[in-house]
């Protein structure tokens, strides 16, 4: 039997392109660009989720619990371009099985769907174990600001103590951890 696999991704492009590329893998797709066609999606249970960090206006992490209530997949696989330690620890304690830097290598999407286990809250990604460069440092404290005022922009600046479209410019710019 074919296994359902639900993409939900903002960015039609990345979305139509995983989409073929999971299909010729022997994948049933579906796919949400929007949460009202996410709200459309009826069909139940879904045994694979690949799931956008930042999904329009909604945050990735606070949809994993109702995704997971409402499709009871065995793998929900958090998929970003702005990669942190903060977000991924986040993602695997709210139930996601692994977290996922975008672009993605198919091999790299298939073995994560293939061969991961159910995480636990208490089970962590593996930290890279060379030091981190100064503008990760600043990326990571950024992120860990943000997690803490629930992505709150104008309260994590404030906190961080810069000006709030500095503090956008620096979220509109890809992770430094792929370095």
């Amino acid at each position: 039997m074919t296994e359902r696999l639900l993409i939900i991704d903002d960015d039609i492009t990345l979305l139509q392109t995983l989409a073929a590329r999971m299909q010729r893998y022997g994948y049933e797709v579906m796919t949400a660009a929007s949460e009202d066609e996410l709200k459309q999606i009826t069909v139940s249970p879904i045994a694979n989720i690949l799931l956008d960090l930042k999904f329009g206006h909604a945050n990735g992490l606070e949809l994993i619990k109702t995704l997971q209530q409402r499709f009871k997949p065995k793998h929900l696989v958090v998929l970003t371009g702005y990669a942190s330690i903060a977000t991924s620890v986040a993602a695997i304690k709210a139930g996601a099985t692994d977290y996922l830097a975008k672009p993605i290598q198919t091999q790299t999407l298939l073995q994560s769907l293939e061969h991961a286990e159910s995480s636990h809250a208490d089970e962590l990604p593996e930290l890279a174990e060379h030091h981190l460069s100064p503008a990760q440092l600043e990326w990571e404290h950024i992120q860990r600001t943000l997690q803490e005022y629930d992505g709150n922009i104008s309260a994590t600046a404030r906190a961080l103590g810069m000006h709030r479209r500095t503090l956008q410019r620096k979220l509109g710019k890809y992770s430094p951890l792929k370095e």
